[in-house]
């Protein structure tokens, strides 16, 4: 299955709207899946560290008053591409799933068609 756990997926999904640091993309992912999504640092960073090795996203180091720099990361070209490729899939991905649950008339054994 594709969907079994992309996280590059969600992290993309979550960079369209613009660019933010490592803490505020885990807390983007856990508050637009209410809660049901969850990362942690160690697996959010890998995946960031990848995204940014493969230029799907790109990071600037930006100074905080009184506080150490922080790591921004913003989608490239190569990412907004990346992330329609996921967002065809995943569709495609949740109709199959959504053609499968559907409620149906037919009994068990029967073939439809």
């Amino acid at each position: 299955m594709a969907f079994k756990g992309d996280l590059e997926a969600l992290i993309l999904g979550v960079l369209q709207a613009g660019e933010l640091h490592g803490y505020e993309i885990s807390k983007r992912i856990r508050e637009l899946s209410d809660t049901a999504l969850a990362v942690g640092e160690g697996q959010l960073y890998p995946a960031l560290h990848r995204l940014e090795r493969d230029g799907m996203v790109a990071a600037t180091w930006v100074p905080q008053e009184g506080k150490p720099p922080r790591k921004v990361y913003r989608l490239t070209d190569d990412g907004n591409g990346e992330l329609a490729r996921h967002q065809r899939e995943w569709s495609k991905f949740a109709e199959g799933v959504a053609a499968i649950l559907a409620p149906r008339d037919l009994k068990p054994g029967t073939s439809h068609g």
